[in-house]
């Protein structure tokens, strides 16, 4: 006896089988009752109706179904009329239906069929067949697409029996081509050359770009390349051929020929292999001269190897540099850019050159212009490490040279004298060391004034003597004292003089030739300027170059040799002078530079009328300011002995403090302090002390600092640069009594 639960068990079990066998079906399947809704249908069902497979749920209602596929735009047929393409389905009721085609919108076809069931319901199934219809709707658009390109192609299409010629089809290209005829063989100028092409086309089954002379419509000649291939149409064997018209190409051959033989490079043409000229433009038998094979163009034989391996590999090359020869065999280096193509079944090369002489000669001169640049950015860079150095060794050698002058001035023992003068020399030495050389490093604007000729160039051959005096060179002076000042800037001078010397040392050291330079100085009356002659017994300047030695970057130094400065800053210098530099093209042996500089208008005052200046400021009360309390008291103890009232501070707020409560005839101050320094002492002035503006001078041992120099150009106000010399300090003071006199005058 089978029990209930045994039942229940196997109904399951079939209900599982037969859902597994309609999940295998690649087809879709949905089952309906015989009230229309739905019990069961597999994943393919859902996937085919995938527009509402969110609500393809056991016991949905046909005609819900059907309205939601009009919703939603499901078929292409409903969309617009949606209610009344409902009604209809629902009218019509559910009927057999056998392999009906339905669309969707989205593209999909598929085949459905309807089947009722015995129970009242029906079975719905779905083929999809989206493949089968676009290769249906592929084949038929492709046989219109082949008629529609030949009508619609400019190729000139012509299928024509073998044997016999007749024309079975032809384009309408074809048609324009030749006209009307209805055998091929008329197209032909001679009736040899069909032979030859049928039978090459029965030989290979094809024929690519047979070239012949053929006739067209107008029964004009032209020439052309047939295209052929070997079908079968209807069980014969036919000829499809495609004629290409060359008339237009050989002209335009003949036009490219003609620019390439006009172009301004060289261009070649050359066989890969064997290296043979193909095509050699006028420029490039310029170049090479009319030599046959492109092998000979190479300074090295295995260079063309190479760059042939390498064009090989990349199919191009692009400026690939390379030692050639040209055609007086002179070598030269070039710069050949290429392709690789193929030309009538051979590599061949199609080439330029270029001759990189003028360019290289340029990235040498830009070359050479960089290592200028950057000479003078090693100049800066000293140039900022001496300001602090400087800044360092000018207060004590002040203290130095300023007390060993007053021991001078005051000591009358002849022994203590004697020792006096030379630890003032040895000071001097040391303070005349750190401002030449803080000279050739300074990069400043020109600051012209009142100048001793004659010391600027005895410091200058003292400083160029350092480096000289080993290499066994004699160093001359001969310096005419007595001449007039000159209105210039003493470092810029001083500049040009240590790099003329320098210059001639190194040409003397580096030729083996002469061992003497002489400097000297003197004054033109005739001419009225001061003039300065370097001259050496070296091997002097070549004729050939002499044109250019002033020309900026011009040199004929090895890299790193010289100062940097250079004879074109030297012409720059003295022209800003308002002087001249010339080369003596008279002196037989070595080199002679000459200079000629205006001397100033007036005279200085003599050294009485000075004094008498300094008297006449006497007792006038000065306030000096210095973070140096030596230097400090050195000023003060110098002006105090001149009779000044002098009052110290030994920073900027100090400083300012002093000024609150008192008053002064000349403020001395130092640029670099710790607090308040020489700019924030100079905005306190401007803004609480306005008077005190033109009373005031810096003394300071930190000129080539930016902010310094800014400072000093900012303010427009008088300086002293440490170490201080009690004449250059009486100078100072006296320039700014003097300058008030002449305001208020």
């Amino acid at each position: 006896m089978i029990k209930d639960g045994e039942v229940g068990h196997d109904i399951r079990r079939a209900r599982d089988l037969l859902q597994d066998a309609i999940e295998s079906l690649s087809e879709g399947f949905a089952l309906y009752d015989d009230d229309r809704r739905l019990v069961m249908c597999n994943e393919s069902y859902r996937r085919m109706n995938r527009a509402v497979s969110d609500i393809l749920e056991p016991g949905l209602d046909w005609e819900i179904l059907m309205r939601e596929t009009a919703r939603r735009g499901v078929y292409a047929d409903a969309i617009g009329r949606e209610e009344a393409w409902i009604a209809e389905r629902l009218e019509n009721g559910v009927e057999y239906i056998q392999d009906y085609e339905l669309s969707h919108t989205d593209g999909t076809t598929y085949l459905v069929s309807v089947h009722p069931t015995k129970l009242g319901g029906f079975v719905v199934t779905r083929t999809d067949i989206t493949e089968k219809k676009q290769a249906e709707a592929l084949e038929r658009d492709g046989d219109l697409l082949v008629r529609q390109v030949l009508e619609a192609s400019p190729a000139a299409v012509v299928m024509a029996r073998v044997g016999s010629g007749e024309i079975i089809y032809r384009s309408p290209a074809a048609m324009e081509l030749f006209g009307k005829v209805k055998n091929d063989n008329e197209y032909y100028v001679d009736p040899a050359d069909r032979a030859d092409y049928i039978t090459t086309l029965l030989a290979d089954g094809r024929v690519d770009e047979f070239k012949l002379t053929l006739i067209n419509a107008e029964g004009k000649r032209f020439p052309a390349a047939v295209y052929g291939r070997l079908a079968e149409y209807k069980g014969e064997d036919v000829a499809v051929a495609t004629t290409v018209d060359l008339t237009k190409q050989t002209e335009a051959e003949a036009l490219i020929r003609q620019v390439l033989e006009a172009c301004p490079v060289p261009v070649q043409m050359t066989n890969a292999e064997t290296g043979a000229l193909l095509f050699r433009s006028p420029q490039t038998t310029a170049l090479f001269g009319a030599v046959e094979n492109a092998k000979t163009y190479y300074a090295d034989d295995e260079e063309r190897e190479t760059y042939l391996k390498e064009l090989r590999s990349k199919g191009a090359v692009v400026n690939r540099r390379a030692r050639l020869r040209n055609a007086k065999g002179e070598a030269f280096w070039g710069a050949v850019s290429s392709n690789l193509i193929e030309f009538r079944g051979e590599d061949v090369i199609v080439s330029n050159t270029r001759d990189l002489t003028e360019e290289l000669a340029l990235q040498e001169e830009l070359a050479s212009q960089r290592e200028m640049l950057f000479q003078n950015e090693k100049m800066s860079a000293l140039g900022e490490l001496l300001a602090g150095v400087a800044h360092e060794l000018n207060n004590p050698l002040s203290i130095v040279v300023g007390h060993s002058l007053m021991l001078r001035e005051e000591s009358g023992d002849p022994e203590t004298l004697r020792r006096i003068e030379k630890i003032g020399s040895a000071a001097e030495r040391c303070a005349k060391i750190v401002k030449t050389f803080l000279a050739m490093a300074r990069q400043q604007p020109t600051r012209m004034e009142r100048v001793d000729i004659a010391s600027i160039v005895a410091t200058a051959v003292d400083v160029a003597g350092f480096g000289g005096q080993h290499d066994g060179i004699e160093i001359v002076s001969s310096i005419d004292e007595s001449g007039p000042d000159v209105l210039a800037d003493a470092d810029q001078l001083t500049q040009v003089i240590i790099n003329l010397v320098i210059n001639a040392g190194q040409s003397i050291s580096e030729s083996g030739v002469g061992d003497r330079i002489e400097v000297s100085t003197g004054f033109d009356a005739a001419e009225g300027a001061f003039k300065i002659v370097v001259a050496d017994n070296g091997p002097g300047i070549p004729e050939a170059i002499r044109a250019r030695i002033f020309e900026p970057f011009f040199t004929t130094k090895k890299v790193g040799d010289g100062t940097g400065i250079g004879l074109a800053f030297c012409h720059r210098i003295i022209h800003s002078h308002k002087g001249r530099i010339w080369l003596d093209q008279s002196h037989d042996r070595g080199s002679r530079f000459c200079i000629a500089l205006p001397v100033a208008e007036s005279v200085a005052k003599s050294d009485a009328e000075f004094s008498e200046g300094v008297d006449a400021v006497s007792a006038l009360s000065v306030l000096v300011v210095d973070d140096e309390e030596d230097v400090a008291a050195f000023i003060g103890e110098v002006l105090a002995k001149d009779g000044f009232t002098v009052e110290i501070a030994n920073s900027g707020a100090q400083a300012i403090s002093r000024l609150e409560t008192g008053d002064y005839d000349v403020l001395l101050s130092d640029l670099n302090m710790p607090d308040v320094d020489g700019r924030g002492l100079l905005d306190a002035l401007q803004k609480d002390f306005p008077d005190m503006v033109p009373r005031t001078g810096f003394v300071t041992g930190d000129t080539m600092g930016k902010a310094s120099q800014a400072l000093l150009q900012d303010s427009q106000r008088p300086y002293l640069e440490k170490p201080v010399v009690p004449d250059d300090l009486r100078r100072l003071i006296h320039g700014i009594l003097s300058n008030l006199e002449d305001v208020k005058g």
